[in-house]
């Protein structure tokens, strides 16, 4: 599964407590996670919670973040690539199932692609956005207003699910990829 997540460290500790409650409930779940590769942030922490929890890491960067020291060294495998566009094609490839949680630009962007080639019919895995605190209540708002003036589909709103906590959201990613069938069984290590 892939983790959307922030790599800054200069966050609320609410949002690193989070990550690492996601780490730990997709190994407690038998799953691989696959992160942006960085050690730094969230994104750091969900990756060393998962392995404590004796779960499986998959880290994708770019060699100009591994240049400036924030790489996952302690994942299980890492795929240092060129550019970020590859970085996303990997995690993209190697993931059976998205979450978001809280982050940036980056974060946002991810969700968005992942997302978008959904409703394209690019891809079937679920994408979950996991929200406790309302982070993504203005994205939310935004997108049920171009849905209401006809840009999005009722069909996009559909393809993304919307969750309050990680058990919420790792019940939702289970329950998807059930109905997907066995061809998703790779989120499994």
């Amino acid at each position: 599964m892939c983790v959307y997540l922030a790599s800054s460290n200069a966050i609320d500790p609410r949002y690193f407590e989070l990550a690492t409650e996601m780490g730990q409930g997709i190994a407690k779940r038998d799953w691989s996670l696959v992160t942006g590769g960085g050690s730094v942030g969230m994104m750091g922490a969900v990756g060393r919670a998962c392995r404590a929890a004796g779960g499986r890491t998959l880290g994708v960067i770019p060699q100009a973040l591994v240049d400036m020291e924030v790489a996952d060294h302690d994942s299980d495998e890492l795929v240092v690539v060129d550019t970020m566009r590859q970085r996303k094609a990997i995690m993209d490839d190697r993931a059976d199932a998205f979450v978001a949680l809280p982050g940036g630009l980056g974060t946002l962007e991810e969700l968005m692609e992942v997302w978008t080639a959904r409703t394209l019919g690019m891809h079937s895995k679920p994408i979950v956005v996991c929200d406790p605190w309302g982070d993504y209540d203005q994205l939310r708002a935004q997108v049920q207003m171009w849905a209401t003036q006809g840009f999005v589909r009722q069909a996009a709103l559909e393809a993304l699910t919307w969750a309050t906590s990680v058990p919420e959201a790792l019940d939702a990613v289970a329950q998807q990829t059930a109905v997907l069938g066995d061809k998703h069984d790779a989120i499994r290590p």
